[in-house]
């Protein structure tokens, strides 16, 4: 084997490394997913994309455009978070914000590791590979726990990842009684008037008064009247803060920490909590919040906050023992557990399917009996189009994607030529 040959596999398979690190990034800032609901309520002149939301690796954002029709006139893109939402409670559903609630706090870190990863694929002698990947390592090890368990880590997090919290709260209108009436009058209407579909004015206030809707209604009442405190509603804290007209992450974390002081402010003494602003606060704090959005039951919600909290401390500790893991792989100079460098990298498109539909499976079969239409479990439609009641459903990946599959080819294209090449330098 030529020296020549040696040195131009070299070159290809690093190259290639480089490409696939490149992809990686552009993906994470970019949509990975897009879901759709098309309805009649929603015709394609005024909705031509229907209410439709991105699926980033940090978050759920908006997926609808600024849109100027003879039918509709808006001043700002219609928020389609909250709008799915609200379509989707109707049916018992949990908010969007309740599904990868760890997976999304974490992705920050877990992307950067796989580009120390294949930052260390390239590098061809063990024990510089070694020092290197234990460096990068060692920074994410200190950038997670500080984010994830310090006071204040939140500031450490991406700011797309805390946009994604802020936009989740929807509007603050639920929390007062709003929109519900109308919305629910023309769903009734569209859906008919069968018997599994059909709710009274009469039981409608008590499956309101259930979920505690009502109940918060007159305690927002009296704090605004000056009985009980001066805590800020919801809806308060978010206009007040698209009123300022600033933005950032900084604005946002604000936003958050008004919401949840609002929010423990109301709540009993022993489950009043100070601000610290750490990703685990948060993240705990705000799956409660997205969970009892339009359901509060506390029967059922503090079992999911207290297995979401483990799952929380289960994957950070996994993560760090998994570094540990692969840089033992980074010493080897071949065999399984070298392979396993460019092997992560290469299944993370298939990962995030099998992660989607699983929540997707957990959406559909984890519905309330507080929803004010009765359906039966379901499995939602993962990729392509289904039906559910009288809405369209679309699924499909995005150029973020895309991107993913293309980090994929270039990995383990990059993998074979290695491997050609260690191979011939080895016979």
């Amino acid at each position: 084997m030529s020296s020549e040959n040696q040195t131009t596999k070299s070159i290809a398979y690093r190259a290639l490394a480089v490409g696939a690190i490149v992809a990686i990034a552009l993906a994470f800032f970019s949509p990975i997913w897009w879901v759709s609901l098309k309805a009649p309520q929603y015709p394609d002149s005024a909705f031509p994309q229907g209410i439709k939301i991105h699926f980033h690796m940090n978050g759920v954002l908006n997926g609808c455009e600024l849109i100027e029709t003879t039918e509709k006139v808006e001043t700002e893109a219609l928020d389609c978070v909250h709008e799915m939402d609200a379509i989707n409670h109707f049916v018992g559903m949990y908010p969007i914000a309740s599904g990868g609630v760890v997976e999304k706090a974490f992705s920050p870190f877990l992307f950067t590791m796989l580009g120390v990863i294949l930052v260390g694929f390239m590098i061809g002698q063990p024990k510089i590979r070694v020092a290197v990947m234990g460096v990068g390592f060692l920074a994410i090890a200190g950038w997670m726990s500080m984010t994830y368990n310090s006071d204040g880590g939140l500031r450490y997090q991406n700011a797309g990842y805390v946009e994604a919290l802020v936009t989740s709260l929807g509007q603050g209108q639920e929390e007062e009684g709003e929109e519900l009436s109308p919305i629910i009058a023309q769903l009734k209407e569209s859906l008919g008037t069968s018997a599994a579909t059909s709710v009274s004015q009469e039981e409608l206030k008590e499956r309101l008064e259930a979920t505690g809707q009502t109940r918060l209604k007159d305690v927002m009442s009296k704090l605004r009247s000056g009985d009980g405190g001066k805590a800020k509603s919801l809806k308060e804290i978010l206009a007040e803060a698209k009123q300022s007209g600033t933005g950032g992450k900084d604005v946002n974390i604000r936003v958050l920490q008004q919401a949840f002081e609002a929010d423990m402010s109301r709540q009993p003494g022993e489950k009043r909590q100070s601000w610290t602003g750490s990703g685990k606060q948060v993240l705990s704090w705000h799956y409660e919040k997205s969970l009892g959005r339009w359901f509060k039951i506390e029967e059922k919600i503090r079992p999911l906050v207290e297995i979401m909290t483990v799952a929380g401390n289960v994957v950070f500790w996994g993560v760090l023992a998994l570094m540990a893991v692969l840089l033992f792989a980074a010493s080897r100079s071949g065999g399984f557990f070298y392979w396993l460098l460019p092997l992560i990298p290469i299944v993370v498109p298939v990962a995030f399917i099998v992660e989607y539909a699983s929540w997707l499976w957990w959406y559909g079969h984890s519905l309330s009996e507080m929803g004010a239409f009765t359906l039966k479990p379901f499995m939602p439609t993962v990729f392509g189009q289904g039906k559910v009641a009288q809405f369209s459903t679309f699924s499909y990946p995005h150029y973020g994607f895309g991107l993913l599959v293309l980090a994929t080819l270039l990995t383990a294209l990059s993998a074979l030529i290695r491997r050609k090449q260690m191979r011939e330098a080895g016979s």
